[in-house]
């Protein structure tokens, strides 16, 4: 009898153990917000959060931020790193940063224009939470930060180039195909078509709106609608390297971008790139040793950053650039090394005088445009001086209207 009793108080203590086990939450499961999986992190370490636009193997832009967080995760010590990837712009990706935030990250960096006002958000609710936003132009100077760097130089010397390969090939047409009509794409183009006119005064560039960072389909077609349309040389704003594909079929140069690794293709020229992991680790140190102030944080070559494939050391030109002439290719050479020492930056790129497309002098001889015109619309209203709502000369396309 005795045992009897006692079996059955066992099995009703495994029955009620296995229905509150059954009504609290798996620590091994876990957590989602919509369709995105929460990463864990982990205790002891500093955490550190990646969130991506694209598919971290993007072949651009989203996997070169993928790579400067692994060299992170490689050379600065106890530090645990973790990514989540093709997150829209807008809601979805204020939640996002959210439950990271809630999660216990240390660190948060949101890589793509349209985070900058939900990780702003994002940012006040959690003030012992570092937050760096790449691209954009807000900051509160205290846990939420602006990150960016001077691609325009790149995007320039690629210009020298591209204007030299049409101008070789007989053709002086180029096209840009751009993403969104904000200042990032202008200064890029602009800093395109000046690098263009300076090896080949005669050429002009055409420029396709595609209103996406990451759509291979889209870039296709639009880099096809270039290269139809006359163009010898065509760059691109997006992610992938869809435009060098195009030109390979089509017998035409394309400029990739973003990645080290994206110019493959027999046709590619060259591509201005970004290498943000030591921008990255450096950053991240600094947040840990209480260093580092979140501000406007925006880098030029001597930072280790940027790069232009086929200059950068251990890189051999790629085809369509080794057959410039040695000049061009010497010239360019030399601005590279400049860059990389700090004797060349983006304010050397914008140096005046410089012309419109309609004939106006924009910035006169012996003026610059600072930082802030890079940066800046006039209807922000933040004071810039040339702002960059502006088509550089040779560039045949209206100005878009602007975001």
């Amino acid at each position: 009898m005795k045992n009897r009793v006692l079996l059955r108080a066992v099995a009703l203590l495994v029955f009620v153990a296995i229905l509150l086990g059954a009504c609290q939450p798996s620590a091994a499961t876990p957590e989602k917000v919509g369709e995105f999986q929460i990463p864990e992190i982990q205790k002891g370490k500093f955490n550190v959060a990646m969130v991506l636009i694209g598919p971290h193997d993007d072949g651009g832009w989203s996997q070169a931020h993928y790579e400067g967080l692994l060299y992170v995760e490689k050379n600065v010590p106890n530090v645990h790193v973790a990514y989540i990837e093709n997150v829209p712009e807008g809601a979805d990706s204020e939640q996002v940063f959210r439950a990271l935030s809630r999660k216990g990250f240390n660190l948060i960096f949101g890589t793509s224009f349209g985070f900058m006002d939900p990780m702003e958000t994002v940012a006040s609710e959690f003030p012992n939470i570092t937050y760096i936003h790449i691209s954009g132009y807000k900051s509160n100077e205290k846990n939420f930060g602006n990150l960016f760097g001077a691609m325009e130089t790149m995007k320039y010397l690629a210009g020298m180039l591209a204007g030299a390969r049409a101008k070789m090939d007989g053709n002086p047409k180029l096209g840009y195909m751009a993403t969104f009509p904000i200042p990032e794409e202008l200064r890029l183009g602009n800093a395109i078509a000046l690098g263009m006119r300076k090896t080949c005064p005669e050429c002009t560039m055409d420029v396709r709106w595609i209103n996406t960072w990451h759509d291979p389909v889209k870039e296709k077609e639009a880099a096809a609608s270039l290269f139809d349309a006359g163009a010898q040389v065509v760059f691109t704003g997006a992610d992938t390297p869809a435009v060098a594909d195009v030109a390979t079929e089509k017998g035409k140069w394309g400029v990739t971008y973003d990645w080290v690794g994206s110019c493959k293709a027999e046709r590619c020229l060259t591509a201005p790139y970004w290498n943000w992991g030591p921008v990255y680790a450096k950053i991240t140190q600094g947040v840990i040793d209480k260093t580092y102030k979140p501000g406007w944080d925006y880098f030029d070559a001597d930072s280790g950053g940027l790069g232009l494939f086929g200059f950068m050391e251990g890189q051999t030109y790629p085809k369509g650039v080794a057959e410039l002439p040695p000049e061009v290719i010497n010239e360019v050479k030399d601005l590279v090394a400049k860059s990389l020492k700090g004797e060349f930056t983006r304010f050397d790129v914008f140096k005046g005088p410089i012309k419109d497309n309609t004939g106006k002098v924009i910035v006169p001889e012996g003026e610059s445009l600072q930082q802030i015109d890079l940066d800046q619309f006039p209807e922000m209203g933040l004071g810039c001086k040339y702002c960059m709502k502006w088509w550089a000369e040779g560039i045949t396309a209206e100005l878009p209207q602007t975001q």
